[in-house]
């Protein structure tokens, strides 16, 4: 049972070296180890240097006996030092390339990662990233120390980040992930792991922070960029695909922020990071819902603890999630590093443990496995050990959490070739022609049509004057997240619409900045415009008089909307309105291309401006993909993975709805701006042929639905069929609708498709009154749609 326990974890994590370890398999230059023994031998390598080959040596032995006679063999200084990150690139591990110093470090008896080494980021930039051959030296050089350095030879596992594309110097960007959840493909979200797994293979990383499991369902949230989306299945289905995807290709995913941890409370959490106000229930099936999902459906080996509470639990130091959650209900076979600061914060933030011994033994009795934060690893390490010594964790706990962490290092095969990449010619894998195909395809997803009135949009090709006008139309210092590809070649809306009609005038003014100088308080009241503010906005409408049609490119970038840059209004900031309004007011043909990460209460310009287009963060290939949008070389496809509400005073106001809490009222705003799931396309669709398998199932069935959708319009286009369905009558308060299945669809003019869903009893399932996961008996509606408003079909089906 052993052994097929350890093969079924093996397969999970995807496939890991196997061969032999010869010369050819060492990096460039390598040297014998210690006391010029030679320890990489044909078939193992010689860990601890004492010419025997150890159980731990042996690729050929079962990975549980591996990993007991390694700890067998640890002092209790190495265990520690297994559990810290050291972070790389100059901000806490200083030198580019080990020293002699290293022999009176901490980690001279190893460390359990280094976090974003040699990735373009930190005080050494380029220098020791790209090209990407030395990057991949850089890595196996490190590695290298540890291995034959330290006493047991423990190889590091090398993490990164990698939401929307490996965060690497100059590797493939794609769009947000608040991008990639409103293309609604699975299968491109498959893609884009795939991609960033094979990149990362072939610098050498090992484990990748993605994908972001959080669902966004309060736009004010500075990290809603960040997130698929604020529906619990959606995000939960596109996560899924981006773990089997890194984890197939032998890459550990390491899925964040759990838990419930997207609520910035009235809008904040910079600051705030504490007391999320969320229900049992809800927490269950709304929050924590996309991390079961990754992990007993997708397998993740990593999970990131969060910073925040639940009520009054720092969740970092709570046993209930990181083991009873986690471990117990959800079989989670891998190891839990904390968010930077998440252990610290039990100490300096909810200020539940009074020393940092208190602290250290809290975490690891809870079930962490990994501190990080921006701090020398001996922060941490040195409290653990005095906690250890203090009786506070127990060398059991200590064998068991390090032992956590040892298995994932096997599994991925560390212990077998602990010098992964490609090192000579990485550059015919990352950034390559294919994977920028990929960048493109899912930038051209992204983008989501709210308005075309009167079929505005495409835009005519013949047009001779185009204005380019808006603080996002040029723009790309403020597009480059830190958690992508530093240096990404991004082409700006200006450069794409330019070069894409090269024989039209495409001119281009910035009209106003994303932010004024008052902002934030010149939301709270109104402020002159300036000398220059005024000039700026007189330039651009010029520009538009003098042209045939103004493109706005507005909205927000890393100025609003990022980590800790939570805001409370989402109107347009700065003095974009002021530019829009000018604009419009010229009588030329006004397009509106909103290039953000949140949903923005856009009121006036839904009102009166013919045609507006959300393209998200798009990534590189920006430009290129809103040209192709904008005059019709694209049928845009993409769908809202967020309502967008009217007012920021409906919040908290998200799919999917409880009854009621979409009610009208005389003295308020009632309805969305734009629902969850909606978006436009220049071509139409009908829906046809609803089909249940069954009128009656039982409760541990499943249940098969499909229709058939058919292009009525006259171009090619994407569809994204959307399934809902309501309990119609529960022991508990249940939605109106749920999302439980949806298809993106490509059909030629006049073609159609039979589409096909299958309901399990985790989708039709709910947590009862006694707190217990159960498919109730009665009825179920369903409903097909284009959104969850926009409902084609409707039926129902009884489970007895």
């Amino acid at each position: 049972m052993k052994k097929l326990l350890c093969l079924a974890l093996l397969l999970s994590a995807g496939s890991v070296y196997t061969g032999s370890v010869s010369a050819s398999n060492q990096p460039a230059g390598k040297k014998s180890g210690n006391n010029s023994k030679d320890i990489y031998k044909k078939t193992w390598i010689d860990f601890n240097k004492n010419g025997v080959k150890d159980v731990y040596e042996d690729p050929s032995a079962p990975i549980e006996a591996r990993i007991a006679d390694l700890l067998s063999q640890m002092t209790l200084e190495e265990k520690t030092c297994q559990m810290a990150t050291l972070y790389g690139s100059g901000r806490v591990l200083k030198d580019a390339w080990p020293t002699d110093g290293w022999s009176t470090e901490i980690w001279k008896d190893g460390i359990g990662n280094i976090d974003e080494q040699a990735n373009g980021l930190g005080k050494f930039g380029s220098e020791i990233s790209y090209p990407y051959a030395n990057s991949v030296k850089n890595r196996h050089t490190v590695q290298r120390w540890f291995v034959e350095q330290t006493r047991l030879g423990i190889p590091v596992d090398f993490t990164n980040e990698g939401i929307r594309g490996l965060c690497h110097d100059r590797a493939t960007m794609f769009p947000a992930q608040c991008g990639q959840g409103a293309t609604w493909n699975k299968k491109l979200i498959r893609e884009i792991a795939k991609v960033t797994a094979d990149e990362a293979k072939a610098l050498g990383y090992t484990n990748i922070y993605a994908p972001i499991l959080d669902i966004a369902q309060d736009p004010r949230w500075g990290r809603v960029v960040e997130s698929y989306g604020e529906d619990p299945y959606l995000v939960g289905e596109l996560g899924k695909q981006m773990i089997l995807g890194l984890q197939s290709e032998g890459i550990v995913a390491t899925p964040k922020h759990f838990a419930v941890y997207s609520i910035p409370v009235g809008g904040r959490d910079g600051g705030t990071r504490t007391d999320p106000h969320v229900a049992p229930r809800e927490m269950k099936t709304l929050y924590l819902e996309p991390f079961r999902k990754g992990i007993q459906e997708a397998g993740a080996l990593g999970v990131m603890s969060s910073y925040n509470d639940y009520d009054g639990e720092p969740v970092s130091g709570s046993y209930h999630f990181l083991t009873e959650i986690l471990r117990q209900q959800w079989g989670f076979k891998g190891y839990v590093v904390s968010d930077s600061e998440a252990v610290e914060f039990l100490h300096t933030k909810h200020r539940i443990t009074p020393t940092e011994e208190e602290m250290a033994a809290q975490v690891v009795n809870a079930g962490l496995n990994i501190r990080t934060n921006f701090t020398p690893p001996q922060d941490f390490i040195l409290p653990l050990r005095r906690a250890i010594s203090e009786g506070k964790v127990s060398l059991h706990t200590l064998d068991q959490r390090v032992g956590e962490i040892l298995r994932v290092k096997f599994m991925m095969g560390l212990f077998d070739n602990p010098y992964p990449g490609d090192d000579r010619r990485p550059e015919v894998v990352v950034h390559n022609a294919a994977h920028q195909d990929v960048s493109m395809r899912a930038a051209l997803e992204s983008i989501v049509l709210l308005k075309n009135e009167k079929e505005m949009l495409p835009l005519s090709k013949s047009f001779s004057k185009i204005a380019v006008i808006g603080p996002n139309a040029e723009e790309v210092k403020e597009l480059t997240c830190r958690y992508g590809p530093a240096n990404a070649s991004i082409k700006t809306v200006y450069q794409g619409i330019k070069e894409y009609l090269p024989n039209a005038e495409v001119r281009y003014a910035k009209g106003c900045d994303i932010i004024d100088k008052y902002f934030p308080e010149s939301e709270l009241y109104n402020v002159p415009l300036d000398t220059q503010e005024q000039a700026m906005i007189n330039e651009a409408v010029e520009l538009a008089k003098a042209s045939d049609v103004a493109i706005l490119v507005l909205g927000g970038n890393e100025k609003t909307v990022r980590e800790e840059f939570s805001r409370t209004n989402l109107d347009l900031c700065g003095r974009q309105q002021q530019l829009l309004e000018a604009v419009y007011a010229t009588g030329k043909p006004v397009v509106l291309v909103m290039v953000d990460g949140r949903a923005a209460t856009i009121n006036w310009a839904n009102k009166y401006v013919p045609a507006i287009i959300h393209a998200w963060f798009p990534g590189e290939f920006m430009g290129d993909a809103i040209a192709k949008v904008l005059f019709g070389d694209y049928n845009p496809g993409g769908r809202l993975a967020v309502t967008f509400p009217k007012s920021v005073g409906q919040i908290p106001f998200a799919f999917p709805f409880k009854p009621g809490s979409d009610s009208k009222g005389k003295v308020r705003v009632a309805g969305v701006l734009y629902p969850f799931g909606y978006g436009l396309s220049y071509t139409t669709f009908g829906y046809s042929d609803l089909k249940i398998s069954k009128p009656v199932i039982g409760a541990q069935e499943n249940i098969t639905l499909s229709c058939t959708v058919k292009n009525t319009g006259k171009k090619a286009g994407d569809e994204v069929v959307q399934l809902y369905i309501r309990d119609d009558f529960s022991s508990v308060t249940t939605y109106d609708k749920v999302l439980r299945g949806f298809e993106r669809i490509h059909l030629q003019p006049g073609e159609e498709q039979t589409i096909s869903f299958t309901l399990t009893p985790q989708d039709l399932g709910l947590w009862d009154k006694n707190n217990q996961f159960t498919v109730e008996p009665g009825s179920f509606s369903v409903m097909v749609g284009a959104s969850s408003v926009d409902i084609r079909l409707k039926g129902s089906f009884e489970v007895q």
